[in-house]
């Protein structure tokens, strides 16, 4: 019996889940981010799988309404006198509905850019920045004319954002890095927006850091909080221990000076806290909260103690100076600031982890309806109210010194029955896969897809580290890895249970992950002109097709892999074969960087300085127009 089998018949026994309250299977919620009103006695529940938004009475967890919605939606936010509510929804041409609060009505559709999300509003009620997380950009939109009037360039899919209380810098978090994997520095960036001139300017995170998912601003607005997988990509992947492979970190960003204030780990020493995701912190400045994903718990975080220790940090030991490794406690502590970010104790005793499902007495099993996957959230006063994604909940945690209950579970529709895709979906997230819960499949592969970071995988030997890849397609393109040391996807899968997370799990939780994985479907290409090919790509697709190029001999349509291996001379200093399996190219305008070690963060540079194809074609004589134009097609896929 599985995990979840097992905790859903021990809530039926217990008489805590109705057992004739269960939703359709397939009929699923998805409730991933929540706002609060501003006097906090109305909730809105950004509801994905049902596109729509649940409102719900804070008082007494009721839903009152449901708000329908044109597709699926991917942000929300309240104008500043709490009249409408903006919901941007996911497309190639994205959107944002205008909203009446009090009537539900949409009163406009504005046009945005390729999954548009994460919406905010300035504080005059005049303008909307969108996030348009496949343009690369944000869209500034004139809510009086209700049109955008300028795109604004981030870095590499924007996925959150937030805005200072002033309305002067809007801070946009980039999901991933944007660098050649094979360098020694990789790190997402944050994008600052000055809003009176749309002129950006970008703060570096650490080396590792990717995963980047959410972003709030302390009320004072000297700070920005940004949470995100602190990667150590550049060790051997032979352990777990001690965060060996994946930290989970939040960052704090000076925003006056623009610059990373440091990364305190969110993790303990010998449990990880795997996938940070919401992040709000209190009106007074003094909390801070943050939602793990896959180890279904809230972080909450004495922020004025956070800061008084790091203040008390030395920047660097000085001559003559005996580090003092302890603090006045006897707890360890970082002796420089650039230990901080490598101290799993830093945060200990300034910050309560709260399970989001409480366990028995002994330990071995979870009281309660299952509560798995919370992601964003908002706070009032001194309650979080946190969206619970798979299990379509939304958790209430009580943040006070001395709550009479910690955690209430609100349901916001039946109790789910869960599809073999979607236990597969859950279970790819789910770090209660992991030996001390570290990391789960997502904090690798967001979405299922990169995170644009070279790893040191056992299966090829040790010293030869390789790009990270897209599980789309993984189990129709065989064989898996760019060294093609497993034969299949379904290998590739059971392998990374046992040599990834370090874990022994029934095959069956392996058998609904590949499920999920054949699921995926590709998400149309922001190089495509309403759904079609561009008149270069056209021209590309020919080049692409042609015996002078030769292109399509190991990227024959329509998987766009001859599913072979093949020494394209792209054999590294590391590398112990010549020889790589040709991956697919469909979705690839999203898979950067190229080759199987990341050595070029673009396309173009992948042809014109790698020369990529040149023993099969005549990719050294093309003209930059021709290069232009296959670049087009193939990103276009």
């Amino acid at each position: 019996m599985t995990r979840m089998v097992f905790r859903i018949a021990m809530a039926l026994a217990c008489g805590l889940v109705a057992a004739t309250a269960t939703a359709e299977p397939g009929k699923y919620l998805g409730p991933s981010d929540v706002i609060a009103s501003k006097d906090g006695a109305t909730l809105f529940v950004l509801c994905v799988d049902a596109k729509q938004v649940a409102v719900v009475e804070a008082a007494g967890g009721k839903v009152a309404r449901s708000i329908a919605l044109p597709a699926e939606p991917t942000g929300l936010c309240l104008s500043p006198d709490g009249t409408k509510l903006y919901v941007t929804c996911a497309a190639p041409q994205g959107t944002v509905s205008v909203i009446d609060v009090a009537s539900g009505q949409t009163q406009a559709t504005i046009a945005a850019g390729h999954t548009a999300g994460a919406p905010v509003v300035t504080p005059d009620g005049k303008r909307l920045y969108v996030s348009n997380r496949f343009n690369n950009d944000v869209s500034v939109i004139d809510l009086d004319a209700k049109k955008e009037i300028a795109r604004v360039p981030a870095v590499r899919e924007p996925i959150a954002a937030a805005i200072t209380p002033d309305g002067k810098t809007v801070v946009v978090a980039n999901l991933l890095p944007n660098d050649k994997a094979d360098s020694y520095d990789v790190a997402a960036v944050v994008t600052l927006i000055d809003t009176a001139t749309n002129q950006t300017a970008s703060v570096r995170l650490l080396n590792g850091s990717s995963g980047v998912r959410d972003v709030c601003i302390s009320p004072d607005g000297k700070f920005a909080y940004v949470t995100h997988i602190l990667a150590r990509y550049q060790m051997p992947t032979t352990q777990l221990e001690r965060g060996w492979m994946n930290t989970n970190a939040m960052s704090i960003i000076d925003l006056a000076a623009k610059k990373l204030v440091n990364a305190v780990l969110l993790d303990d020493i010998d449990l990880g806290a795997a996938l940070p995701w919401g992040i709000g912190v209190t009106a007074d400045g003094k909390t801070i909260c943050v939602a793990h994903a896959s180890t279904h718990e809230v972080s909450v975080i004495d922020a004025a103690a956070m800061f008084e220790k790091l203040a008390k940090i030395p920047a660097e030991i000085k001559p003559g100076e005996t580090p003092k490794p302890y603090d006045d406690r006897g707890s360890f502590s970082s002796t420089t600031q650039a230990d901080v970010p490598n101290d799993l104790a830093f945060l200990v005793g300034l910050r309560k982890r709260v399970r989001l499902q409480a366990m028995n007495l002994w330990g071995t099993a979870p009281e309660g309806p299952m509560v798995n996957g919370p992601r964003g959230l908002a706070i009032v006063g001194s309650k979080a109210y946190v969206a619970v994604y798979f299990t379509d909940q939304l958790a209430v945690v009580d943040m006070s010194p001395k709550p009479e209950k910690a955690v209430t579970i609100v349901p916001l529709g039946p109790t789910v029955e869960f599809t073999k895709v979607r236990r597969g979906e859950m279970f790819f997230h789910d770090a209660d896969l992991c030996f001390q819960h570290w990391q789960s499949c997502a904090s690798c592969h967001p979405d299922a897809r990169v995170d644009g970071l070279n790893w040191d995988l056992m299966n090829d030997g040790m010293g030869n580290p390789k790009n990270n890849k897209s599980m789309l397609l993984v189990h129709r393109t065989p064989p898996a890895m760019s060294e093609g040391v497993r034969a299949t996807g379904e290998q590739a899968v059971r392998s990374g249970i046992t040599h990834i997370q370090f874990a022994v799990r029934p095959d069956e939780d392996a058998q609904a992950i590949d499920e999920y994985l054949k699921s995926l479907k590709p998400v149309p290409s922001p190089y495509l002109v309403n759904g079609q090919l561009s008149e270069a790509a056209k021209r590309g697709e020919a080049l692409f097709m042609s015996e002078r190029v030769g292109c399509a001999k190991c990227h024959p349509a329509p998987l766009f892999t001859d599913l072979q291996m093949h020494d394209v001379e792209s054999k590294g200093q590391y590398d112990r074969r010549a020889d790589f399996d040709t991956p697919t190219l469909i979705e690839c305008w999203r898979t950067a960087p190229y080759l199987h070690d990341g050595r070029y963060t673009t396309m173009k540079q992948l042809i014109k300085e790698g020369k990529h194809g040149r023993k099969f074609g005549e990719v050294e004589k093309l003209t930059e127009q021709e290069i232009n134009d296959l670049v087009e097609y193939v990103l276009s896929l």
